[in-house]
């Protein structure tokens, strides 16, 4: 029940989104190469360092499993959370406060809704930052949610499940059972 109603806000955001008075262009949809090398070259190189960290950190605990069925619903949800993040969020933050203060506004509601996990919010703070920023240099959702399900998968596939529970946040993340 809960998915879908998870589901539904999403798809009912990316509406009202769509149907809005923002341009294409301003919601970051209508240039799909626009600092695609940059992003998708600086998401590689993050990447690396999460995997990294996840072998430094193997005596916590083993990752969790990433059947093929979520690892793809996952590729999606990252999607459209990045059009949360950056089309819906910052950008009527940007319209409101300017691009400096947005970034750093939608990044903590950003990290807000990834309580109360401690690594998940650290690292959704950390990552909405890199994401809204190249987000304003480059308004271009497309790799930003490409990378974004990359880094969010290779979290899961390399840090201790003990810590992530799953990546679950909210009431699932303390109601977490192994």
């Amino acid at each position: 029940m809960n998915t879908y109603i998870c589901w539904t806000a999403a798809f009912a955001t990316v509406a009202f989104s769509l149907l809005g008075r923002y341009s294409a262009r301003e919601l970051g949809l209508n240039r799909p190469f626009s600092g695609a090398l940059t992003i998708l070259t600086t998401g590689t190189v993050l990447v690396g360092l999460i995997a990294g960290l996840g072998f430094l950190i193997r005596s916590f605990g083993p990752p969790q499993a990433l059947p093929w069925m979520r690892a793809w619903q996952y590729g999606i949800w990252a999607l459209l959370q990045q059009f949360i993040l950056e089309s819906f969020i910052y950008v009527r933050l940007e319209s409101l406060y300017g691009s400096r203060h947005a970034l750093l506004g939608a990044s903590c509601l950003f990290a807000v809704a990834h309580l109360p996990s401690p690594l998940l919010t650290a690292l959704a703070f950390l990552g909405a930052l890199f994401f809204c920023e190249m987000f304003r240099r480059y308004r271009n959702i497309y790799p930003l949610g490409i990378v974004h399900a990359a880094l969010g998968l290779t979290i899961a596939a390399s840090l201790p499940n003990s810590v992530l529970h799953h990546m679950r946040v909210g009431i699932g993340y303390l109601m977490y059972h192994p």
